[in-house]
């Protein structure tokens, strides 16, 4: 069931009101594709992409999440921002409805043109760029089949320590994405990384009274809402 235009307009604007910034949102399909913002996209209708990147100074990457995993990034010196919807999918490289997309993954492909817009080379603008791991589905309640783990071992044989086989299963683990957000930032030269830690409080299942759950909510047998997550240059 989904909520009606007019109350979701109207939380739109109270997002826009609160952080004096004019969000752009995004149609989310767990792929790689990036949007790159510019004073003309607040005219578009909700570009089809799970990222956006600016150098446009108080419009607003948004993305929205319900347990996959929101990150944002920050350029130290430059009017540089981006925001990436990292679901495993997209994380692991796997392109929109399970096609083969790239093994960058949407941060990798997100930092691509952050570093584009910064003028600098990818080496250069990750010494200068800061990142922030949202709340997502944490790995006490991600559980996901074998080929979530093969899919990010073929990017990263390190990638399997983020994965705990499930007890009493041969073939089910659980994932921690926020982990594997983070394995793919370092391999990209993004030292500074903050935000969600994989700890009980940043779990979107775990919190109801805080967050939105996907997995959670329906399970249950309701609907769900969606948290935005936004950042722009003042």
């Amino acid at each position: 069931m989904q909520d009606a235009s007019s109350r979701v307009a109207a939380n739109r604007q109270t997002l826009a009101l609160a952080t004096a910034c004019r969000p752009v949102f995004l149609r989310q399909v767990h792929g790689e594709q990036v949007a790159v913002l510019e004073a003309q996209s607040l005219d578009l209708s909700d570009p089809q992409a799970d990222a956006a990147v600016t150098r446009q100074r108080g419009l607003g990457c948004t993305v929205m999440v319900a347990d996959c995993l929101p990150v944002l990034l920050a350029h130290l010196d430059l009017p540089v921002v981006a925001a990436a919807h990292a679901g495993w999918r997209g994380l692991a490289g796997l392109g929109a409805g399970g096609l083969p997309g790239s093994s960058a993954g949407v941060l990798g492909t997100v930092f691509s043109r952050f570093a584009d817009l910064a003028g600098q080379s990818q080496a250069q603008a990750a010494q200068r760029t800061i990142a922030w791991l949202g709340p997502c589905i944490g790995p006490g309640a991600f559980e996901v089949g074998a080929e979530v783990k093969a899919a990010f071992e073929a990017w990263h044989p390190g990638s399997g320590a983020y994965f705990e086989l499930l007890t009493g299963s041969s073939a089910k683990y659980l994932a921690d994405l926020a982990g594997l957000a983070r394995l793919k930032l370092h391999a990209l030269g993004i030292a500074g990384v903050y935000g969600n830690d994989g700890s009980p409080g940043w779990c979107t299942v775990r919190q109801p009274s805080s967050f939105f759950s996907h997995r959670r909510d329906t399970a249950l047998g309701h609907s769900t809402g969606r948290m935005a997550a936004c950042i722009w240059q003042i």
